[in-house]
């Protein structure tokens, strides 16, 4: 790429409603440091591109994985895993060349493998190792009764079994979960679930970083899916209905939880460095 040129190539991702611009980083070479204030800018919504996360794809640092990512959130924060991004990165991952449809590539949560079928826009991916697990955590819901339960499945997550998570206000109640003293100092994503059956749920997710209810949660379907299962509530094979209404397929096999979904480029095109008063160090 022409370093004097103010346009970058740009690539919008979405998977169940969770969208994400996506920059090939092998020619651009942004350092990391400038990632985060880029983030905050190329994320906003009307006045940059508008997303829920920025992410950069480049080489990998060694042959233990075929490249790796960093991954931002809309205000700046790094975060170690998102589920539906991974997703997303895998099928634009084949589709640049960095590698063939089932493949490894490095996070900060550890090595995420994936499978691609590229034809149908459909991705399967095996998410780090769940860790954590604590049921019935004591934390105080204002209006709202019963325990909090919690789970890392590459990123923090709080879930909250509720009969009607239709009808509750996930804005204010994620924001006094995400924030909460029990989950400090890093905070936590809050997710709201309705156990439909034992192979179905409805999840609604506040994400931290976005701070706000997004329309899916990879890592957080992944969530309601372990807790579940861990209370008996559900096999362990699971299809998640998202706030977007779209369908995420949750299974535990052997310890491991994979996250199967629909991945979308839904553009790929240039962004003008000077109109979100980003410049190239």
């Amino acid at each position: 790429m022409n370093r004097n040129m103010n346009a970058v190539p740009i690539h919008k991702m979405q998977g169940c409603g969770n969208d994400f611009v996506f920059i090939d980083n092998r020619k651009l070479a942004l350092p990391v440091s400038a990632m985060a204030d880029w983030a905050k800018k190329v994320c906003r919504r009307a006045f940059g591109v508008g997303a829920d996360g920025l992410v950069f794809l480049e080489e990998a640092p060694d042959a233990s994985v075929d490249y790796r990512w960093h991954f931002y959130n809309a205000d700046g924060s790094r975060a170690e895993m998102c589920g539906n991004a991974s997703r997303c990165a895998g099928l634009l991952a084949v589709k640049l060349g960095f590698a063939g449809p089932v493949h490894t590539f490095g996070s900060d949560a550890g090595p995420i493998r994936a499978e691609v079928d590229v034809e149908n826009c459909e991705v399967k991916v095996q998410l780090t190792p769940p860790k954590g697990l604590e049921l019935n955590k004591s934390v105080d819901m204002p209006g709202l009764e019963g325990t909090i339960h919690f789970v890392n499945t590459g990123v923090p997550h709080a879930v909250y079994i509720h009969d009607d998570a239709a009808g509750l206000n996930v804005k204010t109640l994620g924001a006094h979960v995400r924030y909460h003293a029990a989950f400090a100092p890093a905070g936590t994503n809050a997710n709201f679930v309705t156990v439909l059956d034992r192979n179905n749920i409805h999840l609604r997710t506040y994400e931290r970083g976005v701070e706000d209810e997004t329309y899916a949660c990879g890592t957080g379907a992944a969530a309601g899916v372990v807790v579940t299962n861990a209370l008996g509530l559900t096999e362990s094979s699971v299809n998640v209905r998202s706030s977007g209404g779209e369908i995420l397929g949750i299974s535990i096999e052997n310890g491991c939880v994979h996250l199967k979904g629909k991945a979308l480029n839904v553009y790929s095109g240039e962004m003008y460095l000077e109109a979100l008063g980003l410049t190239l160090p």
